[in-house]
């Protein structure tokens, strides 16, 4: 297979359509020597917040000389970015080498457990020193649950979100996300909705929440624990999610000294989420897709002036009225979009009587024409990821 082929073959597996267990995942690694074992890992599960926490940590231990792998789900640029040493994307002829072994265990696989598999092996034979791996849902089935050398797991913000998969409480999705904290007793998360909180408690005896007493300031310079601290990445929210990044790089047995924390925290990049792609006229790129995330977002926008125009896109299984009920009472307009190539999207017509009800509206056939009906207006981007992939580059274009 070629590398174009190579992802068709990944992506034709899909994500649903096997039973949630380990076994299928364990098989497959224990055919390829079991490589997960040979690297220490940092192990992030959440619904908010894990990507930004996975991209502080990577950040500080390559900063410090480590070599560092970095697993994430899903994607924003490239396929390749979900496997990254150091923040260096597999190579297409690596991802398609190791493919073909994975794809000769004769194993069916989803594409997550695929894609886990593949990056494990491609991380052993690279040496890495440590793993920061984010889970792809939930956490007691999730392939990376595969992990055993585990110094650290981390459990960022827990809300409502695949709640078809991993229950329709917050007990549940905490009891579901908790599943990480196998093998390994230390675990960092943010104050949480007080019902996950004691779901977490329950699920280990060494809990490390940062402490917000020590904190002095906010935004994007503060002193927390008598030290001070910069971030590059917007949102009140950014913050917190480094002072867990703080806690998790403390406690993971690695003597990393303050200097390079600093360092690697001011040097942190995250597409995406809040990423300014332009200043004059702003445009703004959210990957916000779940309640929480919708009120995080809009918070930020509440900060404005004017109210901006809208480009969204959201997928069928989401709370999309929610979403859209708490992001655009702070936008002008919307320009409804049908996220291409997925079949999960919500359509743009569908999507447009909906957020009809909470500003004006519009529907465009593509997201250049999005793009070209926003142009020279302050304009936020939101409801997908899947969303942000494909219209970061069109945005990059031309700006």
């Amino acid at each position: 297979m070629n590398y174009r082929e190579t992802l068709e073959y990944i992506h034709s597996l899909g994500n649903f359509g096997l039973p949630a267990g380990l076994d299928r995942i364990k098989k497959v690694l224990n055919q390829l020597g079991n490589p997960q074992n040979e690297f220490k890992a940092i192990h992030i599960a959440g619904t908010n917040g894990k990507g930004s926490v996975t991209a502080f940590v990577s950040s500080v231990f390559k900063e410090a000389g480590y070599k560092t792998g970095t697993f994430i789900s899903p994607y924003i640029i490239d396929f390749r970015e979900r496997i990254q040493i150091n923040g260096e994307y597999i190579s297409e002829a690596d991802l398609t080498r190791y493919a073909e072994i994975v794809k000769q265990t004769g194993v069916k696989l989803t594409e997550f457990e695929f894609i886990t598999a593949l990056a494990f092996l491609y991380f052993k034979e690279q040496k890495i020193d440590i793993l920061v791996c984010e889970t792809g849902l939930g956490g007691r089935f999730d392939a990376t649950n595969t992990l055993e050398n585990k110094v650290v797991t981390v459990i960022t913000k827990i809300g409502m979100d695949h709640t078809a998969v991993l229950g329709d409480t917050i007990e549940k999705i905490a009891e579901e996300k908790c599943g990480i904290f196998r093998s390994c007793p230390t675990v960092t998360t943010p104050f949480q909705d007080k019902k996950a909180l004691e779901v977490i408690k329950s699920k280990t005896a060494n809990l490390i929440i940062p402490d917000i007493s020590k904190l002095d300031g906010e935004g994007n310079t503060y002193i927390y624990k008598g030290k001070k601290f910069e971030i590059s990445l917007l949102g009140d929210f950014q913050t917190e999610n480094s002072l867990v990044a703080i806690e998790t790089v403390k406690n993971s047995g690695f003597d990393i000294p303050y200097n390079t924390i600093y360092k690697g925290l001011k040097n942190t990049f995250f597409p995406a989420r809040l990423e300014i792609i332009s200043k004059k006229p702003l445009i703004l790129l959210d990957g916000a897709h779940n309640p929480d995330g919708a009120c995080v977002l809009a918070k930020e926008l509440s900060k404005f002036k004017e109210k901006p125009t809208a480009i969204v896109g959201m997928m069928k299984d989401k709370n999309v009225r929610e979403v859209l009920n708490e992001v655009l009472k702070h936008c002008a307009s919307a320009v409804c979009v049908t996220v291409p190539n997925n079949p999960r999207s919500m359509s743009g017509e569908e999507l447009s009587e909906i957020a009809s009800e909470f500003c004006n509206c519009s529907v465009a056939d593509s997201l250049e024409m999005a793009i070209e009906k926003t142009k020279e207006q302050n304009t936020v981007i939101f409801g997908s990821l899947y969303l942000a992939s494909a219209i970061r580059p069109l945005l990059l274009e031309k700006n």
